[in-house]
């Protein structure tokens, strides 16, 4: 199997574990030193960060990924995804219009750095004032 491959089963493997709800492999495919680019954020570094960041997450949302498409370099250092997220904003997050339910659909693009194996950096972008107007802001 070709680095790219790998790097691309890796990325499936990914957002199975997301779908499903499984939180601790989904954890386990990252690197302990992974960088999170959060949605017009900032990073986020190391497991337990991201652990906290998927609590909250769980919290206030409830989330599918449909339609993924995944790239990888042939190297299979980098890679991408582009899916669509189908949610329910569940609980308000802080900082964003209350939540009452409203279901959204958005386009997500991901980008990914691989090492040894694992997940050592995930950047994500969404359109955030589409998911705004979905949700009634």
């Amino acid at each position: 199997m070709s680095a790219a491959q790998t790097a691309s089963e890796l990325l499936c493997r990914y957002y199975a574990l997301f779908n499903a709800g499984d939180r601790e492999s989904f954890l386990s495919l990252l690197a302990e030193d992974v960088a999170h680019d959060i949605n017009q954020g900032g990073c986020e570094k190391g497991v337990e960060n991201f652990r906290k960041f998927l609590a909250r997450m769980d919290r206030c949302y409830r989330e599918q990924v449909e339609d993924l498409v995944v790239m990888s370099h042939p190297d299979g250092t980098r890679a991408a995804a582009e899916f669509y997220i189908r949610g329910e904003y569940l609980t308000t997050d802080e900082g964003l219009p209350e939540a009452a339910g409203q279901k959204y659909w958005l386009r997500v693009g991901a980008f990914f750095e691989i090492r040894d194996g694992r997940i050592a950096r995930v950047t994500n972008y969404y359109n955030l004032q589409e998911w705004l107007q979905q949700v009634g802001a």
